[in-house]
């Protein structure tokens, strides 16, 4: 068990040929709740200069991951350029960095080369590279609990990393997305009666992430949109799990997500487009040591 049309193709970039293939979803979704989500994010997008900002916000984001992916064809990335990429992931910025450094920039490059170019199923080459982050240094609760944080962090980082260079290949697979263990995540907000069902049935497995998405091109093209619907269906998920995130009193993002900042900004944020690719690099927490020897 995992942890956890295209007109407009995302750029090209020697990734592995292996295709997910959808699985038809145990529960339906509901096109009247993914109306209620594509309304709420036009609206708040008019707010806060256009979804066509989001749109491009989100594209340029884009091209920086496909960039590394293809730099990593040819040269060993750098923790750096790991930097680079993990300021644009809202939910590893903060925890990611420490360990990477621990294991060694040959590792991490080697981690992230066997992402993107390994053979295996995607659903095994994200595992592959969740276990190989450190595990807990002791036995006691606190260093098991920051070991798993650890392991959701880099999950979702690997997810990015996997989904942003090739976006119409492979769907996003953030824990926000869905997560089986914690049983919340955007997906559950298309179901209907979701918010009453004890369990639904959705696995971690990238077959449903991509028999949803297949299920969100089709809402998207009722709309009339035939154009960048990846980046259409990153954000009207990101709108779908905000709406949960705020009927919740607490949330698993955290108090660093912004309680009180306005909706807009949350949404930028989970999406890792509230600063441009290379800015507030300061974002990503890098231990102390590093930075006062200028090695970040």
């Amino acid at each position: 068990m995992l942890w956890f049309g295209k007109r407009t193709a995302s750029p090209a970039v020697p990734v592995a040929a292996a295709q997910v293939v959808p699985l038809e979803l145990p529960v339906p979704l509901d096109p009247a709740l993914f109306q209620r989500h594509f309304d709420a994010l036009l609206a708040g997008a008019a707010h806060d200069g256009g979804i066509e900002s989001y749109l491009a916000a989100l594209a340029a984001k884009r091209q920086a991951f496909a960039a590394a992916c293809a730099r990593a064809k040819s040269v060993a990335l750098q923790l750096d350029d790991v930097a680079e990429l993990l300021a644009l992931v809202f939910t590893a910025r903060r925890k990611l960095y420490p360990a990477m450094a621990e294991l060694g920039a040959a590792h991490v490059a080697e981690l992230m080369a066997g992402l993107w170019f390994g053979e295996q199923p995607p659903g095994e080459r994200l595992q592959r590279f969740v276990d190989a982050m450190p595990g807990a240094v002791t036995g006691d609760r606190a260093s098991i609990r920051a070991a798993a944080k650890l392991r959701r962090a880099t999950w979702d980082f690997a997810a990015e990393l996997l989904h942003y260079p090739d976006t119409e290949r492979y769907p996003l697979m953030t824990r926000w997305v869905w997560d089986q263990g914690t049983q919340s995540g955007a997906l559950r907000e298309f179901v209907r009666g979701g918010d009453a069902m004890r369990e639904v049935p959705f696995s971690n497995d990238p077959a449903l992430f991509e028999g949803a998405r297949r299920w969100l091109v089709t809402q998207l093209a009722a709309q009339g949109i035939y154009r960048d619907e990846a980046l259409w269906i990153d954000l009207v998920q990101a709108q779908a799990y905000l709406a949960y995130f705020r009927s919740m009193t607490e949330g698993s993002l955290g108090a660093d997500f912004g309680r009180g900042v306005p909706p807009q900004e949350q949404l930028k944020r989970l999406l890792g487009i509230d600063a441009a690719p290379g800015i507030r690099l300061d974002r990503v927490k890098k231990p102390v040591a590093a930075v006062h020897a200028g090695t970040h």
